[in-house]
């Protein structure tokens, strides 16, 4: 496939402790770069940008390999692999962190590859905003589309750096709470219209079980549920798996209408509602491409009338 329709990931690659209600897994494999990649690459070619310690698991590197995601960007240095350890609340829709430890990430200064800078698509995870900026800097051209997302710790700290680099990108995915957070609204819709202008012309509110709301150019406005399901197991990742088939429906089809904006946001929903069956990316392994195109096409059942 040609550079144009490629798609680069920067993000974070992690080794968890994940606690729910109803089970715990101590060696969870995540990051948002991971969830991405994973839920991208079966439509696309996805490039990893990221960095992992002595201690990542040798069984992911070869399921990203499978998955057909291109790994030579991700770094490998001397240490322990960012671990991150949380407890989920009884209704699985918020967490509480109980242990960070950044290890190799904290030096963390991506790099990408030659073959990488020349992609037509860019997905800028969430990292310091001044990390992100410096990657979309390396890129050869500036791509067809630049997604972002972030957090409410970037908003805090580093709102300046995170301002700059809005300006810079095409499309943003946050949370109900940042989108507030990052404008000082309490109406989210008026929210929606600050943070558009501070760049992306596309913006995405992730609301968990309760879907997403997109608003794009001239007003646009869609709304999609999430999938109902009758188990939840592991949430984590969800939102990054989102943002993966978004982009990668959009680099796969190189189509940046509207009519095609609203398709990506169910492409995204149909990753994450496989991504929260199971821990980690398991129920991503192995799927094919009947599989997922019968579950988008659920979704669509779901909300015509």
């Amino acid at each position: 496939m040609e550079a144009k329709n490629k798609l680069v990931v920067v993000g974070s690659v992690a080794v968890d402790w994940v606690i729910t209600p109803s089970a715990e897994r101590e060696h969870s494999v995540g990051g948002a770069a991971v969830y991405f990649a994973m839920a991208a690459a079966w439509a696309c070619p996805v490039q990893l940008v990221g960095v992992i310690g002595g201690d990542f698991p040798a069984t992911a590197l070869a399921d990203l390999e499978a998955a057909g995601v291109d790994l030579q960007g991700l770094e490998r240095s001397d240490g322990l692999t960012f671990r991150w350890k949380g407890r989920y609340h009884e209704n699985m829709n918020s967490r509480d962190t109980l242990e960070t430890h950044l290890n190799v990430f904290e030096r963390f200064s991506p790099k990408l590859p030659e073959s990488y800078r020349g992609a037509g698509f860019l997905f800028l995870a969430n990292i310091q905003p001044s990390l992100q900026m410096a990657v979309l800097d390396q890129m050869s051209t500036r791509p067809t589309l630049v997604g972002l997302d972030t957090m409410n710790l970037w908003i805090d700290i580093a709102n300046d750096d995170l301002v700059a680099i809005l300006a810079r990108v095409d499309v943003l995915t946050i949370n109900e709470e940042e989108a507030l957070q990052l404008t000082g609204e309490t109406n989210l819709v008026r929210a929606a219209t600050k943070i558009r202008g501070m760049g992306p012309t596309t913006l995405v509110i992730k609301r968990g079980e309760y879907g997403a709301l997109c608003f794009g150019p001239d007003g646009a406005l869609f709304a999609a549920p999430a999938l109902p399901l009758e188990s939840v197991v592991d949430p984590t990742g969800a939102g990054d798996c989102f943002a993966g088939g978004f982009m990668a429906h959009l680099a796969a089809t190189g189509d940046l209408s509207v009519a095609n904006v609203r398709k990506a946001v169910i492409w995204g929903s149909t990753m994450a509602s496989y991504c929260v069956e199971g821990f980690s990316y398991d129920a991503l392994r192995g799927l094919s491409r009947e599989d997922i195109e019968a579950r988008y096409q659920r979704f669509v059942d779901l909300t015509r009338f």
